[in-house]
């Protein structure tokens, strides 16, 4: 009897001397930002001067904001419905594309002015770098990819049969590869010659905005809104590999390499954080309150850090809150 109650004891003190599971991903401060109207577009961030970009799409107009003193600093007025947007430090630029307008903007990442206008197109949106070629990328109008310069001129359009919702640029490849939803289709562009190669058809799903990819394992992972779901393809031959239920609304996901995650924000007010088991088999994680209307987010793998924008609600101001990624 007394050997029993010994090993109960021993048990039940390692028990509680167990630390709980940090969760994946855990509020770390919120930044608010007053007077800030509207649906929020997309971000990006500058490292060096720890700075982060947000196109406040229905504000007409991009925040500035200061991670250092975690407050706003700034807001860049007179575009019309700005929705993606790219910072470039190695020549202080900001791009941005702007839905109302259709124009994509090239300004200074100091004073904030324009440089130069490139306003031919409609509905401008996603704008990604590429980094081998040193040439802005921005998708827009009915079906449409622009490369541009760092200084605004155009070298070349590839036209898609639909608009692209988002796009990911290879770093080991000489694709690009494209949401085209109206298609229910990824649609898979040669950026070396300019051209179209091929569109994968989606089977079960439509809606499909967001997209990450682990070039790696050679895997793309596509956020679909109808249903609400997660596709892992193989990003060689666009076969299915796998599927699960995911936040309603998403419109970003990202892929932490690092840590074998997966990262979906969605306008249902929450982050679900997959986990990569293999290139062939995914699990849910958790699932992260974020807040309502909460679609647009930013994963920085240099910080460890997600950001996700949250638009205004009756009285409650917008504001982007920062989640550090735990391991």
């Amino acid at each position: 009897m007394k050997l029993r109650i010994l090993v109960c004891l021993t048990l039940a003190a390692a028990v509680m001397g167990q630390s709980p599971k940090p969760e994946p991903l855990r509020l770390n401060k919120s930044i608010l930002m007053p007077g800030v109207k509207g649906r929020l577009g997309h971000l990006s961030v500058d490292l060096k001067n720890q700075r982060i970009f947000v196109a406040a799409t229905g504000n007409n107009s991009i925040e500035v904001i200061d991670l250092k003193s975690g407050r706003s600093i700034g807001s860049v007025t007179g575009l019309r419905g700005p929705q993606g947007i790219f910072y470039y430090a190695e020549t202080n630029r900001i791009v941005v594309a702007s839905r109302d307008d259709g124009t994509v903007k090239f300004l200074d990442g100091s004073s904030f002015q324009t440089l130069a206008t490139v306003n031919k197109f409609t509905n401008g949106d996603i704008v990604r770098y590429d980094a081998s070629s040193k040439t802005v990328v921005a998708g827009y109008g009915d079906g449409a990819l622009g490369f541009f310069d760092l200084n605004g001129k155009q070298l070349a359009e590839v036209r898609l049969d639909s608009h692209p919702e988002s796009f990911l640029i290879e770093r080991q490849g000489p694709r690009i590869l494209v949401n085209t939803p109206t298609n229910k289709s990824v649609t898979i562009v040669d950026r070396q010659q300019k051209s179209v190669v091929r569109a994968w058809p989606l089977s079960n799903v439509a809606s499909n905005y967001a997209m990450a990819l682990d070039e790696a394992n050679h895997r793309l992972f596509l956020g679909c809104r109808n249903p609400p779901r997660v596709i892992t393809l193989d990003s060689i031959t666009g076969i299915q590999i796998d599927q699960r239920d995911t936040v309603g609304d998403v419109n970003d996901i990202y892929y932490d390499a690092a840590r074998k995650r997966i990262y979906a924000s969605g306008g249902d007010g929450r982050i679900d954080v997959i986990r990569q088991v293999n290139g062939d088999s995914y699990e849910p994680l958790a699932k992260v309150n974020s807040g309502a209307g909460a679609r647009t987010s930013l994963y920085v793998p240099e910080w460890n850090t997600f950001f996700v924008a949250i638009p205004r609600r009756g009285e409650q101001p917008a504001e982007i809150r920062i989640f550090d990624a735990a391991n």
